[in-house]
């Protein structure tokens, strides 16, 4: 596989996290991302809460859990409180509830400045990945597989890779704050 290819399928799982990491923070809408890293134990195991039960959202300040087995509704809001997430699960029958309070004004800014960390944290990932292809590339013109054109070529390549998905990381911190501002 090419350098350059590489390169670029490294970047793309870095953006990938980033996304995945920006999906988990809270904004003024609920979401059923909001309980992806959720863990509850059930069967003398720790199983992830969308493995055992279906997360909708009826309403946009509302989440809808629906256990796959109806007997573990107590256990799933029992593991929702321990998740330490700020919301408390409402056990409605079957099924368990969770009201998302509206955020305040301070609530909004801390949640976009963790985004705006973790895009940082996604744009030193994407250097990472250039400083060690950059290396490769090094070793392979000291090995005499590559030129010195080619060198050059390739640095720039990675390097214009470079700026193109810290830009992408940009735009999902753009993204994410305009959807946190959101009233």
């Amino acid at each position: 596989m090419s350098t350059l290819k590489l390169t670029e399928e490294k970047m793309t799982a870095a953006i990938e996290h980033l996304k995945a990491e920006l999906k988990n923070i809270r904004t003024s809408r609920a979401n059923p991302g909001m309980l992806d890293h959720v863990n509850v134990e059930v069967y003398g195991s720790q199983m992830r809460l969308r493995d055992i039960a279906s997360i909708t959202c009826p309403e946009p300040r509302q989440l809808l859990i629906n256990p796959f087995d109806k007997t573990q509704t107590h256990v799933i809001a029992k593991g929702i409180e321990k998740a330490n997430l700020g919301y408390q699960p409402i056990v409605d029958g079957q099924t368990v509830r969770i009201n998302i309070p509206p955020m305040d004004a301070e609530t909004r800014k801390e949640m976009a400045k963790l985004a705006h960390k973790r895009g940082e944290e996604a744009k030193v990932g994407v250097r990472h990945v250039r400083r060690d292809c950059i290396e490769d590339a090094r070793k392979q013109k000291g090995d005499g597989t590559l030129s010195e054109d080619e060198l050059k070529r390739l640095e720039k390549a990675i390097q214009d890779l470079t700026d193109k998905f810290c830009h992408k990381a940009d735009e999902a911190v753009q993204a994410k704050e305009k959807e946190i501002m959101h009233i």
